[in-house]
């Protein structure tokens, strides 16, 4: 029985199996990890990193509205995500905003290393973290207020 059973097993489709993992879920993160951080650098500069890029995405954002010859060099930048220059009307094109995300990306992940490599052994203050992204994120959302920016446009021409 016991050679039967594990043969099923083998057999079992990929999704059948993942989805019998899944199922116990929540029971893994109640258990906790076997070797806990002990400092909150990590965290810190991964959270803080993603609230930079969204900054940087936002000041090119502005770049690429007032200067058009930056626009083109930061949509050819973004031209490796497929739709970023589409000649079909039907499906349209993504346009300069893939270059922006590619931006966003890069500033993202570079961030993220440099803050990651800073920030390693350091036991951060929970005030401190939530003063970077609080910044971060809420000086990126003013800069897309139309009333503070008038030269933004609100629909793409």
């Amino acid at each position: 029985m016991t050679k039967s059973k594990s043969n099923h097993a083998l057999f079992t489709p990929w999704y059948t199996r993942l989805g019998n993992r899944l199922r116990n879920f929540p029971s893994g993160l109640a258990r906790g990890a076997n070797h806990p951080p002990a400092t909150s650098g990590a965290a810190g500069a991964a959270l803080v990193s993603a609230a930079f890029a969204c900054f940087v995405m936002m000041v090119n954002q502005h770049f690429t509205s007032i200067f058009k010859s930056w626009n083109e060099i930061i949509w050819n930048l973004g031209s490796w995500i497929p739709g970023s220059r589409n000649p079909d009307p039907l499906y349209g094109e993504i346009g300069s905003y893939s270059g922006k995300e590619t931006v966003l990306l890069i500033t993202w992940l570079v961030s993220w290393f440099i803050l990651a490599r800073l920030w390693r052994n350091r036991e951060l203050k929970t005030k401190t973290i939530f003063s970077y992204l609080f910044f971060f994120l809420v000086a990126a959302t003013v800069m897309n207020w139309h009333p503070l920016f008038p030269y933004l446009p609100l629909m793409p021409k």
